[in-house]
């Protein structure tokens, strides 16, 4: 992903992130065929760029308590 894709990001932290303990999730919208992923924390930082599938596929596993506590 280009920086100047990240210009036109809507950012919004993940409803599970930590308010204690600063483990913070991004998710960014606004990327065609791409979902966006950075740590709130370091906002200037890198960001990952996800397919939206694979996204999806990962949401679904997190919902489901694949990956543990």
């Amino acid at each position: 992903m280009k920086d100047e894709d990240l210009r036109v990001v809507s950012w919004r932290k993940s409803s599970y992130s930590g308010a204690s303990n600063g483990d913070c999730l991004e998710v960014g919208t606004g990327v065609p065929n791409a979902v966006p992923v950075r740590d709130s924390k370091d906002p200037h930082g890198p960001a990952l760029a996800f397919e939206p599938a694979a996204w999806d596929a990962f949401v679904a596993g997190v919902k489901a308590g694949d990956f543990g506590a």
